[in-house]
């Protein structure tokens, strides 16, 4: 049984300074919420408020609580639990240090059954975010540490450094005799239709007794039972199942999971222990593989690898990834909790992603996030907390490196939905200036095989063969996405991005009245990342707004012809990367979500969950089976030759039958007009089919806008929508907001 603790909080400018004042404290949350909640202090995501935080980062902090001893019956142990304390910690009782711990993802487990007594008083002292002291105020100064970079400071977060008890955190009282670890292992058979399954369990100490172990099937029968005596402090069981159900991603079938219950029963006692072990499991065998044709390169000496794999095949089968790269959806990492994990992974599904890229600048989520992802066949791409510095080869370094990403693949690796492990983002560049002989990436490198073995690793991302940017539409004066992308040739899209202003409704709710309009430097806009956040127009973008469309005369306006940009430039690179297949295997934008309310950013989906209708673009272009259109380019004028060219796309399990497709052109409000019939012929399972090209010349008209519409006979889930810009005469007139289509 669970026993919550009623804490409260203070700062001090010293470890052995108590604080002069105390607060009270929600945990799992953060200090500087709890102390911003005790001074009244407005919203931190509005306009300018965040910066009052900044001083709180270089305070010690304690939280303290009276723990009231609950009643143990004989035999019975009361531990002290959390899964996660940020960053730098001491935890004392009445006084007394019980541990000193570096690292956020290392869970804490302290029996105090014999250190307590009526009134007890905890203490966990936190001390000042890690900062390495010669580095300039970014996020350099996270580089000796595994706090996650992100915090100093992005280009999409601003400088607000959480610390606290950011994960559940509470009172339990176990048997005397109980289970301390628990797990359950296989080794699924290359024909798969059959798996060896293990059960691995140790005791805190011998007793007369059985440990009795249950596999239910996913329909909910039981497969097997098996017991084992309690003779020494460890057990081991096998079992064998015959074609056991296979766990696929949403997309390529079905999610079957299995549940293993584990359990004590002591000679001692005629009841079973009320402490149940579960564990999901979801049958099934990751490989990264090297696509069709890569063992041709390089076509002269020295033969080597040209690129390395990241074609991902589960089950045999070679899979799409279809995704994005997710960022924790909070500043503040402890009021995350699972229903906010849920709406955001219900959207990513209804999105027709099958993969998340989890950055390694962020957080390691909590553990709903994997139950979700399991459960809804949502695979993981995850990295260890290394992003964009040059992480050390020193001992102390590698002392934490090694404590938490012990515990991050200990914890993660019973998730199906886990697939693929990474060193961290963006390491192998300029500003890294790591290397696959660096010991921080071979020390991962080296956990994951001891640890995970069967699940792929790889050093960072990107590696040699993989895109990674452009993050605009217009990748120079005179070439947009749409002319990019076809001359790209890359094994897999790991980063890309089209920024877009955040709606009007999201924009009024955080920038002050007196600055909504126009967006200047220098005001709530710049901070909340529309401005300098890399350089001077990112991420809103209004010089490129402004070179399709012209000057924008209203906030609604701008929002509207930007979101424009984001939407059909998204469409342009999941559908191109998809044509690219087999060399490509994966598409994943940058980046999914928002931490905080953002003026203008590469997210498709707005703080803390409000899609954007680029969004729904890319709902559109992920579908596992649908018409598409490759397009030249994205602005025309009277009398050039309109040649879009047309595909059908399927990443699918499933065989297409032959069937028909029309393309119409719209020209501004004008009439619809026939521009192609295209008799396709059957599909295999995960291939695409290159269709004829259309031409037409198109003429001076009085409009801005051309759209375009591929309609399938019988089977309109797989029709499209596209929308270019016309300029009449040369002369850029506006798109209003009657004439946007975002489908």
């Amino acid at each position: 049984m669970m026993h919550t603790i009623d804490w409260e909080v203070g700062w001090s400018d010293n470890e052995h300074e108590p604080p002069s004042r105390w607060v009270p404290a929600v945990v799992p949350g953060a200090v500087q919420l709890d102390w911003a909640k005790a001074e009244h202090w407005d919203d931190h995501t509005y306009g300018e408020n965040w910066r009052q935080y900044g001083w709180m980062e270089d305070k010690y902090w304690t939280y303290r609580a009276r723990l009231h001893h609950p009643t143990l019956s004989e035999g019975e142990r009361l531990f002290f639990i959390s899964r996660g304390i940020d960053y730098h910690f001491t935890i004392r009782l009445n006084g007394i240090e019980l541990i000193r711990q570096e690292g956020m993802f290392t869970p804490v487990e302290l029996d105090i059954t014999d250190q307590i007594h009526k009134g007890t008083e905890i203490e966990i002292v936190i001390e000042p975010a890690p900062k390495r002291v010669d580095a300039p105020i970014s996020r350099s100064q996270a580089d000796n540490s595994c706090k996650p970079a992100v915090s100093y400071g992005w280009d999409w977060h601003p400088r607000l450094i959480p610390l606290g008890i950011w994960d559940d955190t509470y009172l339990v009282i176990r048997p005397n005799t109980h289970i301390i670890a628990c797990e359950v292992f296989y080794d699924l058979n290359d024909t798969m239709d059959q798996v060896e399954v293990n059960l691995k369990a140790s005791f805190n100490h011998v007793v007369s007794g059985e440990l009795i172990w249950k596999l239910i099937a996913p329909n909910h029968e039981t497969v097997f039972e098996r017991s084992c005596d309690l003779s020494s402090n460890t057990c081991t069981l096998n079992f064998s199942i015959d074609q056991p159900e296979l766990w696929w991603p949403h997309d390529h079938g079905e999610q079957s999971l299995y549940t293993s219950e584990v359990y004590i029963k002591s000679s001692l006692d005629s009841q079973p222990s009320a402490e149940r072990y579960r564990q999901r499991i979801g049958f099934r065998k990751v490989r990264l593989v090297m696509h069709e044709g890569a063992w041709k390169e390089p076509s002269s000496f020295p033969k080597s690898r040209s690129n390395p794999p990241i074609t991902l095949e589960i089950n045999g089968r070679n899979i799409f990834c279809k995704g994005t790269n997710w960022v924790h959806p909070s500043i503040f990492p402890g009021t995350i909790t699972t229903e906010n994990y849920r709406v955001l992974l219900d959207l990513a599904k209804a999105a027709n992603m099958n993969m998340l890229r989890i950055w390694g600048g962020g957080i390691v989520n909590k553990e709903s996030f994997f139950e979700h992802c399991d459960e809804m066949g949502l695979m993981v791409w995850q990295e260890f907390p290394l992003a964009c510095n040059l992480y050390p080869d020193s001992p102390a370094y590698l002392k934490v490196l090694d404590q938490e990403s012990r515990s991050i693949i200990t914890r993660l690796r019973k998730h199906t939905s886990v697939v693929l492990w990474c060193g961290g983002n963006e390491l192998f560049n300029a500003w890294s200036r790591m290397t696959d002989q660096s010991l921080p990436l071979r020390l991962l490198n080296a956990n994951c095989y001891e640890l995970d073995p069967k699940t792929p690793f790889i050093m960072t991302s990107p590696l040699d063969g993989m895109g990674h940017g452009h993050y605009m539409f217009q990748y120079s004066p005179t070439e947009d996405v749409l002319q990019a992308m076809p001359k790209a040739q890359n094994t897999a899209y790991t980063e890309f991005g089209v920024p877009s202003p955040s709606s009007v409704e999201q924009l009024k709710s955080f920038i002050p009245l007196d600055e909504l309009f126009p967006p200047k430097p220098g005001t709530s806009w710049e901070s909340h990342h529309a401005f300098n956040a890399l350089s001077e127009n990112m991420w809103l973008m209004a010089d490129q707004i402004e070179h399709y469309f012209g000057p924008y005369e209203t906030l609604e306006q701008l929002v509207e012809c930007g979101q424009l940009l984001q939407s059909e430039g998204y469409k342009c690179i999941y559908e191109e990367a998809r044509r690219q297949k087999p060399r490509c295997s994966m598409a994943l934008n940058w980046c999914y979500n928002e931490p905080w309310p953002t003026a203008a950013n590469n997210s498709i989906v707005s703080w803390p969950a409000k899609p954007k209708p680029s969004y729904y673009a890319v709902q559109a272009s992920c579908r596992p089976i649908l018409a598409s259109l490759r397009l030249p380019k994205f602005e025309w004028k009277a009398d050039e030759w309109f040649e879009p060219e047309l595909w059908l796309l399927n990443d699918s399990p499933n065989h297409v039958q032959t069937g028909r497709m029309e393309a119409y052109m719209t020209l501004g409000s004008g009439d619809r007009q026939l521009l192609l019939t295209w008799d396709y012929a059957s599909l295999a399972p995960n291939e695409n089919r290159r269709g004829p090209t259309a031409r037409y010349l198109i003429p001076d008209l009085d409009s801005m806008r051309i759209t375009l519409e591929l309609i399938v006979a019988d089977k309109p889930e797989w029709n499209s929508v596209y929308t270019v810009l016309l300029k009449g005469n040369d002369q850029r007139r506006r798109i209003s907001s009657s004439n946007l289509n975002f489908n």
